[in-house]
This record gives structure tokens, sequence and C-alpha cells, in this order.
């Protein structure tokens, strides 16, 4: 599994790299001092997972996290107690106190390698650049972060340069722009209903027939989205009605 230790402080990242070494199941393939050389290398090297300080110059580790298109498996390690709750509701792999203790490490490299491998078997091949359902991206907006998998989104809608991001019962706002989502997503699963929309097919509980040759889609998370006529044709297509 490959893996890039992101942290300020050298002697803290020769400490880790050391503490790492006996699990041949961990490849080292970089090292960073600061979130914006970290990010570079992250859309370079696509690691399976980083191991991340919070507090750097520049920018955090929530900050950087925020800017990543595709987020790999997180462990955070920090010298910062507080902010263990926070990193645990974004759903980060585990939480590590510095100075790492060898059996905690332990323990969280058996949760990394445990995961299942089924994902990848399962991910079909797509154009490079675009993601797929099974991908992992990190949410942020104010204080509030999560990552989330593609597959758990089940609307996308602009709300002018942002676009609100529906999952479970959160509905956060994010700087992107729905063209910008469009060109990024699996267009067999997220499909552009409208100029305001991209929908997530798997999450379609039904569809009927609205004005003007349009359809009325109605999602299991209880929101319905109008298609217009022209995209209707298309979507009638695509699952064959």
């Amino acid at each position: 599994m490959r893996a890039i230790i992101i942290d300020d402080e050298r002697l803290a990242r020769q400490e880790l790299k050391s503490l790492l070494a006996p699990y041949h199941e961990i490849e080292i393939i970089g090292e960073c001092a600061d979130a914006k050389s970290a990010i570079d290398m992250i859309e370079q090297l696509h690691p399976e997972v980083i191991f991340l300080d919070i507090q750097m110059p520049g920018k955090t580790g929530f900050e950087m996290l925020a800017e990543l298109g595709n987020v790999p498996h997180v462990i955070f390690v920090t010298a910062h107690d507080e902010y263990a709750l926070r990193a645990f509701e974004v759903n980060a792999l585990d939480y590590l106190m510095k100075p790492v203790q060898p059996e905690r490490l332990a323990a969280t490299i058996n949760k990394l390698i445990e995961k299942p491998q089924q994902q990848e078997q399962k991910q079909e091949v797509l154009p490079t650049g675009v993601l797929s359902e099974q991908d992992q991206v990190f949410v942020k907006d104010g204080e509030r972060c999560w990552f989330v998998k593609l597959e758990e989104i089940r609307l996308f809608e602009s709300e002018g340069n942002y676009v609100r991001v529906y999952f479970q019962n959160n509905k956060p706002l994010v700087l992107r722009s729905l063209n910008y989502l469009d060109e990024r997503l699996n267009n067999r699963t997220f499909f552009r209903a409208s100029r305001k929309h991209i929908v997530n097919l798997k999450w379609v509980e039904s569809i009927e027939n609205w004005f003007n040759g349009g359809l009325l889609v109605k999602l299991r998370g209880g929101e319905q989205v109008e298609i217009s006529r022209r995209q209707s044709v298309k979507l009638k297509e695509m699952m064959s009605l």
C-alpha cells in the first residue's frame, strides 16, 4: 500500500518512517513538509493512504484535504488531541497522538490492511481524471467537514457559484461549479438532469411523466428533480424506459 507522510517537522517524519519500516505492506513513496507540496504529490503519485499532521504552516491538514479531488485513506498524526472528534466526524481511518506508540501504530496498520480489497476489483476503467462511485471525496462547509464516498451522494444542486451536496441528512455547500463536477463524475451513474442538478441514478426511487414531455425524478432521500424534455430523451435511452 503506497503511502505519503505529511508533516512540517523533519524529525517527526523520520520517526514515523522508522516506525513504519517493519511493515512491508506499507511503501513510503514520498514525504512533504507543507500542504501545497503535499497536494501536488498526492495528485501526481495517487497514494492509497496519507499520514497527515493537522497544524502546519500555510494550511491545516483539514484545509489541505478540502482541495483534493480524490481523497485516499487518511491517518492523522498530531500532537493536538482537541482535533480528535473532528477527525472522526470526517471519517478518518485513525487518529494517532505524538509521540506515536508502536502498539497503537500496529493497531492502525492492521485496520488499514484489513480494508476489503473488493473495491479495487469492482471499479470500472474510467477516463483519466474521472471519479468512480467508489471514490472518496472530502466535503468542507465552514467548520464542518466529511469524507464521503460518491455512491452515498444522491444529488448535486447548483446555487450560484456553489453546489449543494446531498448525502445522508447533510446538505453542505461547496465552492465548485456544476460544470466542473459534471466533467469529473462518471456519467453512467451521475446524470446531468438540468443546468441546476446532477442526479445519482442509483438513488432514483421513481420516475413519472411531467409537463412538456419532461420527467419528474423522485430520489430515495425525498428530493424531486424536474428533467427537461431534451434530457428526458437521454435518460430514457440510458435507463431503457
